[in-house]
């Protein structure tokens, strides 16, 4: 009986599209990375859908920084932090970040994550009482959402960056304790939420502003520390989510906020106190991916990443006006995050399926991700990609446009 009702479950979901595959990888990450197909043959594929965004998971450096925290930390830390599993190596990349932040949030104390979905969770739930209410942008990460669902605080969304319907929600609010919740750069759309504007009306209102900075650290501000920097944003309401298995190129999160809510986190946010520490090795590796960021590798790889925002931007706009008929949109995106929206679930199908057979992986995203109806292909680029891959995409697409056009 229960595994009838699981087939009919995932029959539906077929039918509909929305089946997901598993991938196996067979070289590191790269914009040139062997991927195993259907058949689970290793074939190279021009990557434009890793989250590597500045390209660091593959840069000697950070492999060097590994294997010497292995060296010197072996293996896992065995238990929670609060138990034995806090080393020296998380202390040192929690004070790193610490200084980081600073600047942004008065009295700052850094708690570092196993995973961002870990630190999302634990902000939210143990904020989340019922003396609270969250105020939540419609398209914020899922993991933000599945917060709000387990904390004991009532929910309001608004629609997305729509800063005068928040007022209005936070204006008829009478919770005791108000928090505006926000990604930074959103992922599935690539835009960049109004923080300033949220910031003034945390100020109005007396409100916590928890900001997912996902797809922001590393890659905005002229030294990669974020939407903060990018902003140049300063308050002590301010309680910032980064996660470091994206730009920083290797794994883990973190909160940022004033060391008081960071007091608070440590005594409260279950994620934290009932999970076994993250590898040592791996925080003391992200020291190094810091200095990258920071320094002249990591300045120099955001300019490119700029550089190659603009042409891919002037490529799918032209070809966008030339195949019209198609109905596709590029979203209002200025970071690595490009999404090429075609509507239907099954031209995201069959754009992705095109593209993979001229040895691209693109994958297509359909809801639940995104809304229906807002099928896309989300392009995102490394700063290891070349302007000779981008060309080699939008050749690539431009065919596929003239496949579709005549069906």
């Amino acid at each position: 009986m229960l595994h009838e009702h699981l087939k009919k479950k995932l029959d539906a979901i077929s039918e509909q599209h929305l089946t997901r595959v598993l991938r196996a990888a067979e070289s590191p990450t790269s914009p040139h990375q062997t991927v195993r197909n259907i058949d689970g043959v290793g074939q190279e594929r021009l990557m434009f859908c890793s989250n590597d965004y500045l390209g660091l998971a593959s840069h000697p450096q950070i492999g060097e920084a590994l294997a010497e925290g292995a060296r010197i930390w072996a293996g896992g830390s065995g238990s929670s932090h609060l138990i034995s599993g806090h080393t020296l190596a998380h202390e040192h990349l929690e004070n790193r970040l610490t200084e980081w932040f600073s600047p942004f949030i008065p009295h700052a104390r850094v708690l570092s994550f196993s995973t961002g979905y870990m630190a999302n969770l634990a902000v939210i739930t143990a904020l989340g009482d019922s003396e609270a209410e969250f105020f939540s942008d419609e398209l914020n990460h899922a993991s933000l959402i599945d917060g709000m669902r387990l904390s004991k605080a009532s929910v309001q969304r608004f629609t997305h960056v729509n800063v005068s319907e928040l007022r209005e929600h936070l204006i008829s609010s009478t919770a005791k304790i108000k928090i505006i919740v926000s990604d930074t750069v959103f992922s599935m759309d690539g835009d960049i939420g109004p923080l300033p504007e949220l910031l003034r009306l945390a100020d109005e209102h007396d409100a916590w502003l928890v900001l997912d900075d996902a797809h922001g650290f590393g890659v905005l501000g002229h030294l990669g520390r974020g939407a903060l920097e990018h902003f140049g944003l300063r308050s002590d309401r301010i309680i910032l989510i980064g996660t470091l298995g994206k730009a920083a190129g290797l794994s883990g999160a973190f909160v940022a906020a004033h060391e008081r809510v960071i007091q608070y986190l440590i005594q409260s946010a279950r994620t934290y106190i009932f999970t076994t520490a993250s590898l040592p090795a791996v925080s003391h590796a992200l020291l190094t991916s810091l200095d990258l960021i920071e320094g002249e590798v990591g300045r120099t790889r955001r300019e490119h990443l700029l550089t190659l925002q603009n042409q891919l931007r002037v490529g799918l706009t032209n070809l966008i006006n030339s195949h019209a008929s198609l109905g596709w949109k590029l979203s209002n995106s200025s970071t690595p995050v490009q999404p090429l929206i075609v509507g239907s679930n099954d031209a995201a199908v069959i754009l992705a399926t095109e593209l993979e057979c001229a040895g691209l992986r693109v994958p297509g995203i359909r809801p639940p991700t995104v809304p229906v109806g807002q099928a896309r292909l989300r392009i995102t680029l490394c700063a290891t990609h070349t302007e000779s891959d981008i060309n080699r995409f939008l050749g690539a697409l431009e065919i596929t446009a003239n496949r579709l056009e005549t069906l």
